[in-house]
């Protein structure tokens, strides 16, 4: 058991925004994670990825089960849309309570390419949830593998073709990565973990070239400023579902596995429960429920892209705070 009862009580009357009210709410929020994850480490709710039959995994960082049926007609390789639920309602929840020791066997034979900015303090730096809240009490059961017993674990940090634009990765660039790892690594399953249709929503400035606006960037704060719709925000989101989808359309045509698997770590919360985004520790269907859809891919080098599939540099600790401090993680 960890306790750290004394930081807490401090949150409540904290430094916090809005002052006592935002510190209740981190007070509350503290104490309903440490019991929510004490308990769902030890009695997991969701199932597991390695419980279901793939070769190859991809995963659409916070897509909500009704966004890809909205959009799949417009795809010929998505025939149906089924859904499970996660193990989590948060990337470090899912990356937490995905990948533990109880699958390490499975895990020794995967390589993982990810674009996610929980990845390294997840497997390198043994952070665990909850990032946001300071939790009086916890009993938390963490069994998390670490980076070394991957076959491949790769983070997909930046690219210097689209930094100075927008702090996120482009789905080709994960393409490029996944076409290479799959003609010249050998494994047994792969998993490719892209950023969309996570905010920022860059799908148009990408199209277009151009930096993204601020409402494209932080969608939940314009909707609250009043400066875009929720439909507006719901639009932008299925644009950037597009987006991915797009660049797995080439990919399917360039790499080989016979039972590819469409998933998502977690849903996105649209106003539901006066919430936006995807909160920890929050048990709701639109965040919980995530897409099942089934298809397969063959290698007909249509594509050649040029890069290496080499370990890459990591980014630094204080690259990786940054980002999660402004996706608003940390």
């Amino acid at each position: 058991m960890q306790t750290n009862i004394h930081e807490w009580l401090r949150t409540l009357t904290g430094d916090q925004v809005d002052g006592g009210e935002e510190g209740l709410r981190y007070f509350l929020g503290g104490a309903y994670n440490g019991l929510y994850f004490s308990l769902t480490t030890q009695y997991p709710l969701g199932t597991n990825i390695y419980e279901k039959k793939w070769d190859l995994l991809i995963v659409l960082d916070a897509c909500r089960v009704d966004a890809l049926r909205e959009v799949a007609p417009e795809f010929e390789f998505i025939d149906r849309v089924d859904s499970v639920w996660s193990t989590g309602s948060s990337s470090h929840e899912w990356l937490c309570k995905t990948f533990t020791q109880e699958h390490a066997d499975e895990i020794s034979d995967t390589v993982y390419l990810s674009t996610n900015p929980h990845t390294q303090p997840t497997f390198k730096d043994g952070k665990r949830p909850p990032r946001k809240y300071v939790v009086p009490v916890t009993w938390a059961d963490w069994n998390v593998v670490d980076e070394s017993q991957f076959k491949l674990l790769k983070q997909l940090s930046r690219h210097h073709r689209y930094e100075d634009s927008f702090d996120t990765i482009p789905p080709n660039i994960v393409t490029d990565q996944a076409i290479l790892a799959g003609r010249k690594l050998d494994f047994e399953r792969m998993i490719l973990h892209y950023y969309q249709p996570h905010r920022p929503h860059v799908a148009s400035a990408y199209r277009e070239q151009r930096d993204i606006t601020d409402a494209e960037d932080h969608p939940w704060e314009a909707i609250e400023r009043g400066e875009i719709s929720k439909q507006e925000a719901w639009e932008n989101y299925l644009d950037n579902l597009r987006l991915v989808l797009g660049s797995i359309r080439r990919l399917l045509g360039n790499i080989d596995a016979e039972r590819v698997a469409i998933t998502a770590d977690h849903g996105e919360l649209f106003g539901e429960m006066k919430q936006y985004g995807h909160p920890e520790g929050i048990p709701h269907p639109h965040l919980k429920k995530v897409p099942w859809a089934i298809t397969s891919a063959t290698d007909q080098k249509t594509s050649n892209p040029c890069a290496s599939v080499a370990e890459q540099e990591k980014p630094s600790k204080s690259d990786v705070e940054d980002r999660l401090k402004h996706l608003g993680y940390i």
